[in-house]
C-alpha cells in the first residue's frame, strides 16, 4: 500500500489554481500536470506499507497531541530545484510554525510506528543523516525535461499574481495513493482532527 499523510485544499482554492494551469498547460505540454482534484498539503510521504502497518500508523497519528486549527493561505510559485533545471512547479502554502510543527509530530509518529525512528536506524558511519526542512507546497507539474521552459516562464510572468485564497484547516488524513494509467487515485484511510487538543 501506497500511504501518505496530507490536509486537503478547499475547493476555492482548486478553482483558482485550476485557472492558472489552463493558462500554463499549454505553453509547456511536455511537463507532467497532475489533476488539479488530487492536489494535498502533504505532511509525510509514507511510500510503500504492508497491510498490516496500516493500524499502527492509524493509532500513532491519533495519538498526536495537537494544536488548534491552522491557518493557510496558498500563494506564489517556484520551481524545485531552480527554474533553469526544475523537476516540480509548484503553488506555495503559507503558515505559521504550528504547520511545521504538526508535520514533525506526523514524521516522528510515523516513523515511531514503523520502526524507522532515527534512534532505531543509526546512520551509516562516517554519514550524516538526511534530514529535510519542511517545505509546504501543491506540486502543479513534474518536468522530465527542460523544453518548453522558455515559454512556460513567459506564461507565468502573464499569469500574475498567484493568489489562491486561503482554508483553515481542522483535520489532516492517511491516504492511500493507487498509481493508475489516468492518474493516481486517493483513497482516505482515517480522519484526525486538530480542533481541541493541544500540541507539543
Amino acid at each position: 500500500m501506497r500511504l501518505f499523510v496530507a490536509m486537503d485544499i478547499p475547493e476555492d482554492v482548486r478553482s483558482a489554481i485550476r485557472g492558472l494551469t489552463a493558462k500554463l498547460r499549454p505553453a509547456c505540454r511536455n511537463a507532467r500536470w497532475p489533476r488539479i482534484e488530487g492536489l494535498h498539503v502533504t505532511l509525510k510521504f509514507i511510500g510503500e506499507t504492508l497491510p498490516e502497518k496500516v493500524a499502527a500508523i492509524e493509532a500513532a497519528l491519533a495519538a498526536i497531541p495537537s494544536r488548534d486549527p491552522i491557518l493557510l493561505a496558498f500563494r506564489g510559485l517556484g520551481f524545485f530545484p531552480d527554474r533553469r533545471r526544475p523537476r516540480v512547479l509548484w503553488a506555495g502554502v503559507e503558515a505559521g510554525p504550528e504547520l511545521a510543527a504538526l508535520a514533525d509530530a506526523v514524521a516522528r509518529a510515523v516513523d515511531n510506528a514503523l520502526g524507522t525512528a532515527p534512534d532505531t536506524q543509526p546512520a551509516p558511519p562516517g554519514e550524516p543523516r538526511e534530514e529535510r526542512v519542511f517545505s509546504p507546497h501543491l506540486t502543479l507539474a513534474r518536468f522530465d525535461t527542460p523544453r518548453g521552459l522558455n515559454a512556460l516562464h513567459s506564461a507565468i510572468e502573464k499569469a500574475a499574481p498567484f493568489e489562491f485564497g486561503g482554508a483553515t484547516a481542522k483535520e489532516f488524513y492517511l491516504y492511500q495513493s493507487v498509481l493508475k494509467p489516468g492518474g493516481a487515485e486517493y483513497t482516505r484511510l482515517a480522519t484526525f482532527t486538530l480542533a481541541g487538543r493541544k500540541f507539543g
